[in-house]
């Protein structure tokens, strides 16, 4: 296998520009017509984000999960409230989204803090899920050891029988999560470096700074 020269894969975002000036007031809004310009540009999976969260003893953790829903209180996602993610959520409410969309040179950072969605929220999308998924969200004792996929294959048979020829329930350890934002950055890739960054920080008085930052 041929070596890859890491330090030599660049390239020289050249696909747009962004300033204070072209921006919403809102960054929700902002987000909201970045989002529909990335899903017309058919990326796969616009809506996955990197979640960061933090441990109790302050060791960092992050995957990919995927938003389900964008209003103006925030950024939804759903999981096992059981998992790794869960636990840390719950300990330390304060964490970070990151979108990256690399067709349009885009990027976009949410920091604020995590907040459980109502239960009823969580019933209703757990209802529109595919039955494979809910079943799924009974199988896996997520983030947790398990000796070999076998082993998950008959719980899902297990739990297929117990709730064949009626709905499946959401399981009380799994719901939704939402991110009350604080903190909203957009970057736009620009040549030789030198990006667009424009951030808004939530004030006091509930009102929106907007400011350009340095790359």
């Amino acid at each position: 296998m041929n070596k890859v020269d890491l330090a030599a894969l660049r390239e020289n975002y050249t696909k747009g520009s962004l300033d204070v000036s072209d921006v919403l007031p809102s960054p929700i809004q902002e987000f909201h017509k970045w989002f529909n310009q990335a899903v017309d540009s058919q990326i796969l999976e616009p809506n996955a984000m990197h979640l960061c969260t933090v441990s109790p003893d302050g060791k960092p953790s992050a995957r990919i999960v995927l938003l389900k829903t964008l209003d103006a209180t925030g950024f939804t996602f759903y999981t096992n409230y059981q998992s790794r993610k869960g636990h840390q959520m719950d300990a330390n409410p304060n964490a970070c989204l990151t979108f990256f969309w690399g067709e349009l040179e885009r990027q976009v950072r949410i920091e604020g803090t995590i907040e459980k969605v109502d239960a009823k929220d969580s019933d209703n999308y757990f209802a529109v899920r595919p039955r494979g998924s809910q079943i799924g969200a009974w199988v896996s004792n997520q983030s947790e050891v398990v000796e070999n996929r076998e082993v998950l294959i008959e719980k899902e048979k297990a739990f297929i029988e117990k709730f064949e020829g009626q709905e499946v329930p959401r399981p009380a350890h799994w719901g939704g999560y939402r991110l009350v934002p604080n903190y909203i950055e957009f970057w736009q890739g620009r040549p030789s470096r030198l990006h667009d960054r424009i951030a808004y920080t939530l004030e006091e008085s509930g009102s929106w700074k907007i400011e350009r930052l340095s790359p």
